[in-house]
């Protein structure tokens, strides 16, 4: 894996308010920079989803790593890196943890811990996928394109500047939808349907299952649970336009389909 943004999907309302999906890719040890966006709508795979034998694999062939050495100082952030010889010494210690923590989690494996506790210790050195929903990106990109940005998260934050900037939103009508991760040969759906198979695969982050394939049933499915055990944030990307362009929740000029999830049931 590799830093990397793509638009998913890119919509802008008759308000002239601009909604857009990213898929974005990054070290996971800066996940937290990232969601301390709050205007953000996001969801990520997590990591007590997926087979420890499948993580350690990961770690073990792309592993994430820093990308520059930077020499301590004072402050958040470090103006100087370590010299030639002084950063390969770091790079090599930052794998022989990698090692160290591969050995560890085996070993609580075999004593049949549970991958939720266990697969924390793979975390540093893994790739992360988000996908992301806004209508506000300035803040984000001032703060993290900066050049005292930890390089890590700037990386990320200049892919995904240059993707909006390359990517041209389509229109969207009252009443029509922002539907990530829909293909085109699903577009003759009920709309009900769509907008619960875009938030399925939003929770998942793909529009694939974990198996690897395109089902709509398991999507239906996880939606079901998704909405049954309150885990609600995926029905944030799925949206459609407001009348005006104020706020509604994070977004501005847009109705996420979390409102409609959260309704009260009123019983007769």
């Amino acid at each position: 894996m590799a830093y990397a943004a793509r638009v998913v999907l890119d919509s802008v309302s008759p308000a002239g308010v601009r909604l857009t999906t990213l898929e974005v890719t990054f070290p996971r040890f800066v996940l937290a920079e990232f969601n301390t966006h709050r205007v953000f709508s996001r969801n990520s795979a997590s990591s007590r989803a997926i087979p420890t034998n499948k993580l350690i694999q990961r770690v073990l062939d792309e592993p994430a790593i820093p990308l520059e050495w930077g020499r301590n100082k004072a402050g958040m952030s470090s103006d100087e890196v370590l010299a030639y010889e002084d950063g390969v010494a770091a790079e090599r210690i930052w794998l022989e943890a990698r090692d160290t923590a591969v050995e560890r989690a085996r070993q609580l494996l075999e004593l049949k811990v549970h991958k939720q506790q266990l697969n924390r210790l793979l975390e540093p050195f893994l790739w992360h996928t988000v996908i992301v929903t806004s209508t506000e990106w300035d803040n984000f990109f001032n703060l993290r394109c900066a050049p005292q940005a930890q390089p890590e998260i700037r990386a990320a934050a200049v892919r995904m500047r240059e993707a909006l900037g390359e990517s041209l939103p389509a229109p969207v009508r009252i009443g029509e939808w922002h539907l990530p991760l829909m293909q085109d040969d699903e577009r003759s759906l009920h709309v009900e349907t769509q907008k619960k198979v875009s938030a399925a695969r939003c929770a998942r982050v793909s529009y694939l299952t974990h198996d690897g394939t395109r089902e709509i049933e398991k999507d239906l499915d996880l939606c079901a649970r998704l909405m049954i055990d309150r885990h609600l944030s995926p029905f944030e990307h799925v949206a459609t336009p407001s009348e005006d362009d104020g706020f509604r929740a994070n977004f501005r000029g847009w109705e996420q389909m979390r409102k409609e999830v959260e309704a009260p049931v009123v019983l007769r």
